[in-house]
């Protein structure tokens, strides 16, 4: 793939799966095992397959440092994490940044979904490259003009290889023909 010239990526949900719980399995390379970690009050509220980590307890960093050791291993560039910026998991984001930092492999990490609470735009710029700065939005012009007063609130945390991120998603329908940004 990297031969030529594509880059690869993942997408994975916050978390330890609630499978590896159950069966308790090891953290690799540790004697901890998942339900050592697992933090059960700490869920997605779209997608129950993933409990929280608990950041406070021992194995938790060496959890997510086996999962970036071994996407070092397949040699991903890009990771997109759900489930981190709405409620705003600092603790997980940490853990991430430094399971990747760990593998001396360089990975844009990104966060989703929005929106990413402003009072959080210096750490989240710190420790991810790209984050969503609000939900998913379809082809509707006043979702797409607020879009812009969002991106100049989030200017100031800017930077080299750092970005707040709009999504859109855009269909060809005739609602979207016509209209126009003048209207």
């Amino acid at each position: 793939m990297h031969g030529k010239g594509l880059k690869f990526g993942v997408h994975l949900l916050r978390g330890i799966p609630r499978q590896a719980v159950a069966q308790n399995t090891a953290v690799l390379n540790t004697s901890f095992h998942a339900a050592d970690i697992a933090d059960k009050s700490s869920t997605c509220k779209w997608n129950s397959d993933m409990y929280g980590v608990d950041m406070s307890k021992p194995g938790a960093q060496e959890y997510y440092d086996s999962i970036f050791d071994l996407f070092a291993k397949w040699g991903v560039d890009f990771v997109k994490v759900d489930d981190l910026s709405r409620p705003y998991h600092q603790p997980e984001i940490e853990a991430i940044r430094k399971a990747i930092d760990r593998t001396g492999r360089p990975m844009v990490l990104s966060l989703s979904p929005g929106e990413t609470p402003l009072d959080a735009g210096e750490h989240v710029s710190q420790h991810a490259n790209m984050w969503r700065i609000s939900d998913d939005f379809w082809d509707r012009w006043p979702a797409l003009l607020a879009q812009f007063e969002r991106l100049r609130k989030w200017t100031p945390f800017r930077g080299p290889a750092i970005s707040p991120m709009p999504i859109c998603y855009l269909w060809a329908s005739s609602a979207w023909q016509a209209h126009s940004l003048h209207s």
